[in-house]
């Protein structure tokens, strides 16, 4: 299983040019916009400084692979010393290659660990046949994750979550939570032990596809949640997909949207103090009940 959550429909990039200096070109603005969204966030958002020791969760998806190949770039010239070291959780899934992962990260010189927990045989068990698996699979891999981190003493973890994955998650939460929320760029774990990160937070997948098919990343797919057809995410990922063809720019608009909350235009009233706007006096308000208390006895007229 990966570490990110990815679109099932991604929005594929526009065909490449044939011209070679156009090609290249193209590469280079490509490349130089996602080092810019990236430090920009890691800006915004204070997610690195100096002295920090980064878990970069690598799963073997192109938004992982991307995401630590942009932090090895921006690491050279940041104006703060930091340390990247790449993680893999081995869930023992059947037919995952061992090989890839520590190949490709020995051929950078990046130093790395890779866990093995056969949190696959738990899923399976546990979970019935035709069920989803994420969320507890999600459960089991963060469980490892947030172990290792401590045992380990890192000050961050990062995970390859984009801008789609924001967005998408903003409309799982309102269809089938009832709550405005998503992942945020940057946050402290429940137990508070642990900074969790995602530097690619305004990133789109679609740029997040070109890079990885021009860096040609060994991406290792996933087999196992990744057939689930039922998944709410794939039901939502459709839904933008098909936003981006017929109404380009408007997912855009939504990820803006969710770096701009305006509390008092919402109904939340642990976020905006509604009770003192335009009180008359500081007498006690009456309740629910006492606006409600000839209720019961009028039949209803």
């Amino acid at each position: 299983m990966t570490l990110v959550l990815n679109d099932p429909l991604p929005i594929r990039p526009a065909a490449e040019p044939a011209d070679p200096r156009k090609l290249a070109h193209e590469r280079a603005k490509l490349a130089k916009r996602l080092r810019r969204q990236v430090g920009q966030a890691i800006a915004d958002y204070g997610m690195i400084e100096d002295g920090d020791k980064v878990m970069v969760c690598l799963s073997g998806g192109k938004d992982s692979y991307t995401m630590l190949d942009l932090l090895l770039q921006l690491q050279k010239k940041a104006p703060v010393r930091f340390e990247l070291v790449a993680v893999n959780l081995d869930q023992k899934q059947p037919g995952f290659p061992e090989h890839v992962l520590p190949d490709y990260l020995r051929s950078l010189g990046v130093p790395f660990t890779i866990l093995e927990q056969d949190t696959y045989s738990v899923v399976k068990r546990v979970v019935p046949e035709g069920k989803t698996m994420c969320s507890l699979c999600s459960r089991l891999r963060r469980g490892a994750l947030y172990t290792h981190a401590k045992e380990q003493g890192f000050t961050k973890i990062a995970l390859g979550h984009h801008r789609d994955d924001l967005v998408a998650t903003f409309f799982m939460n309102l269809f089938f939570h009832a709550k405005l929320a998503t992942m945020p760029p940057k946050l402290r774990s429940d137990d508070g032990e642990h900074v969790v990160i995602r530097p690619l937070a305004t990133c789109r997948e679609a740029d997040l596809i070109a890079y990885a098919d021009w860096k040609a990343f060994p991406i290792i797919p996933c087999t196992l949640c990744g057939s689930q057809e039922n998944l709410q995410r794939k039901q939502v990922g459709r839904m933008l997909a098909q936003w981006d063809r017929e109404h380009p720019g408007r997912v855009d608009t939504i990820a803006r949207a969710l770096a701009d909350v305006r509390p008092s235009q919402l109904a939340d009233p642990n976020l905006f103090d509604f009770l003192s706007l335009g009180r008359l006096s500081d007498a006690p308000l009456p309740d629910a009940h006492a606006w409600l208390a000839g209720e019961a006895g009028d039949g209803g007229n």
